[in-house]
């Protein structure tokens, strides 16, 4: 059954992926063309914006997939690792590309330039539609995985960025104030920055081996503690296998009266009980005997 279920979930984000992938590299080619045919540098720059995310999106969908091919001897943790590097890529290329919009929105400010402000609303209209309902794909899986979530970023990103050339298209129609679309943009890119900073920060702590947010040492080891027959726990080390999979390695010392089916009993229960925690690579070396223990400074 949870196999079955997994399998129904890896379709559900591979079809939201491609959906995503066709209909933003659609919009791409109709925003440039409506963007160079009345002159418009803030559609064209938003199309090659878009550019980047498409680009996102594809390597995102390419670390889904490599998440689901299984290890080898060359690689004994498989390919799962890949989706947190592209995850720590996506966040670092979100961020320069919001860094870009806000130099070019500055520029503007001082030197704004007529534009027509009725076809960038209802240009940029279609954007929110169509970034909108792509992000929506990608919802409910976003807070499982970092590699999904900055997929979700980018095209919420879009989304908001849409939404403020739309409003700067209408203020200018109606006031010929062509600067609004810069203050516009950079409200916009300090919210998004803001957002990505936390996706930016988780991959990059997951990159080095990090202890994954969510998980304490000192929880964890006081959680084994409260199983009776465990006596001691530590040299621990917890890490992200992948952007939806942690594992850990830890030293249990047993009290010397546990039998050997007993200690099959206390593993599984703290196995089972880091499982709610998402730690479902445990790798546990058994003693008996706290004082006997050679790692026990570790």
């Amino acid at each position: 059954m949870g196999h079955e279920h997994h399998t129904i979930v890896s379709s559900k984000l591979n079809n939201a992926f491609i959906i995503g992938i066709i209909l933003n590299s659609l919009f791409i080619i109709f925003e440039l063309a409506i963007g160079f045919h009345i002159n418009s540098m803030s559609l064209v720059s938003d199309a090659v914006h878009n550019i980047t995310d498409v680009g996102a999106l594809c390597l995102s969908l390419l670390g889904w997939k490599l998440t689901t091919i299984h290890h080898n001897d060359k690689f004994t943790y498989g390919y799962k690792k890949i989706s947190i590097l592209i995850a720590l890529f996506n966040s670092i290329v979100l961020i320069i590309s919001i860094c870009g919009i806000g130099i070019e929105s500055i520029r503007k400010l001082f030197y704004p330039t007529p534009l027509s402000g009725p076809t960038i609303a209802w240009v940029a209209t279609v954007g929110i539609i169509v970034n909108g309902i792509s992000a929506l794909l990608l919802f409910k899986e976003k807070d499982k995985d970092l590699n999904v979530k900055s997929s979700y970023l980018h095209l919420l990103s879009d989304t908001y960025v849409s939404a403020t050339i739309a409003i700067g298209g209408l203020i200018i129609f109606l006031t010929d104030i062509y600067w609004i679309d810069s203050i516009m943009s950079l409200s916009v890119a300090l919210i998004i920055l803001y957002s990505t900073w936390s996706l930016f920060k988780d991959s990059l702590k997951a990159t080095i081996d990090g202890v994954p947010d969510g998980i304490s040492i000192v929880e964890i080891r006081n959680m084994a503690l409260k199983i009776s027959g465990i006596t001691e726990l530590h040299h621990i080390h917890i890490w992200a296998l992948s952007s939806n999979m942690n594992a850990m390695t830890a030293h249990l010392i047993l009290d010397n009266k546990i039998t050997k089916q007993e200690e099959i009993i206390i593993k599984q229960n703290f196995r089972d009980l880091l499982a709610e925690k998402n730690i479902v690579h445990v790798t546990l070396e058994c003693e008996k005997g706290y004082e006997d223990c050679k790692y026990r400074h570790c």
